[in-house]
């Protein structure tokens, strides 16, 4: 859909300056962008290519003024960016129903304005609330309840009486709630521990395409509302996520472990099993948690080391070879000079 600069204006709360009646059909970016798009600036350094920018408006933050240019001034251009292409999509498509090919068990409870595609497997008293979209592929074993204005994308599976909280965002071939990794010691052999426990996603949790999210051993695996899991995560049993965290690629939280709100974990990010992490935590790409984490920290290594330190450490790692050859000039030196004196 089109709007007016005005109408965008409005919806991100944004200061404008300009043509309030320019038209507006999609949001692009600075070296794509032409007329009737809108483009923005995160990062002051891109602000150079805005001289060459077609766009027809540009979201700026305050401070920054572009002579004749349509402009919507906010403090968070990013978000303003993000708002402004929820908005140019449009209202959802209409609930469809349960289409041909999609088999629902005859004591699930589906909301009227659900749409389930052909090849969805709905098992028996699932749960589904309204405005929830199952795509082709899922496969909702029995008992499991999905909130209001879920997207369950194609391969999706969601284990046995496993909850979902409204706007809940699973992308293809998530699996949540497959058994915890437990196993017994019996002599040389390994005795499987039944996983009788659930996952809990509460709302606003979006988890990314083919990650995983084990079962509880007992009670529960908990990821809080508003957190984020990127693609190829691994959560373990009995685990607990925090609200609004991010987790990147490929980190994998052993189980037990307990993760508190508003944490970022890069890329291959670790944590050992029966950890503590506290709020407001960074752990940078590829760092291990072995041991409880502390509030408000920037980390990174393994072990941890605060971020900064971090940095000057792997600056000095390609320098060790020649510093490692000088000591051993010292050594040398040292040694000659010793023997010097105790000829004295």
């Amino acid at each position: 859909m089109s709007a007016s600069l005005q109408q965008l204006a409005e919806v991100v709360g944004a200061q404008l300056k300009g043509n309030p009646e320019q038209t507006i059909n999609r949001v692009f970016p600075i070296d794509l962008a032409e007329e009737g798009d809108i483009t923005f600036v995160a990062n002051p350094k891109y602000l150079s290519k805005l001289e060459e920018c077609r766009a027809s408006a540009v979201i700026v933050a305050p401070g920054i003024d572009l002579p004749g240019a349509n402009l919507l001034i906010t403090a968070n251009p990013y978000l303003a960016f993000a708002k402004i292409l929820t908005f140019l999509q449009g209202e959802p498509d209409a609930a469809k129903g349960v289409l041909p090919g999609a088999h629902v068990a005859d004591s699930a409870e589906l909301d009227e304005l659900v749409t389930v595609h052909p090849g969805a497997v709905v098992g028996e008293n699932v749960k589904i609330g309204a405005g929830s979209v199952i795509h082709p592929g899922v496969v909702l074993y029995a008992d499991v309840e999905v909130g209001c204005d879920c997207i369950l994308h194609a391969g999706v599976i969601v284990r046995e009486r496993c909850r979902l909280g409204d706007r809940v965002i699973l992308q293809p071939s998530a699996i949540i709630g497959a058994d915890g990794f437990g196993f017994a010691p019996d002599g040389s052999r390994y005795y499987k521990i039944p996983q009788v426990g659930i996952v809990v996603l509460e709302d606003d949790v979006e988890i990314g395409a083919c990650s995983c999210i084990d079962r509880a051993a007992l009670g529960e695996t908990r990821i809080r509302r508003g957190t984020k899991l990127d693609n190829l995560v691994q959560i373990g049993h009995n685990a607990e996520v925090g609200e609004d965290t991010i987790i990147v690629s490929q980190v994998a939280v052993a189980g037990s472990s307990k993760i508190g709100n508003h944490c970022t974990f890069g890329g291959q990010a670790a944590v050992a099993g029966h950890v503590t992490v506290g709020d407001n935590v960074t752990i940078g790409a590829r760092g291990g948690a072995s041991g409880n984490v502390e509030s408000n920290q920037v980390l990174s290594g393994v072990p941890l080391i605060p971020h900064k330190e971090w940095l000057k450490m792997t600056m000095s790692l390609p320098k060790v070879p020649e510093m490692r050859k000088e000591l051993q000039q010292l050594k040398k030196r040292l040694a000659e000079l010793e023997s010097l004196l105790k000829e004295k």
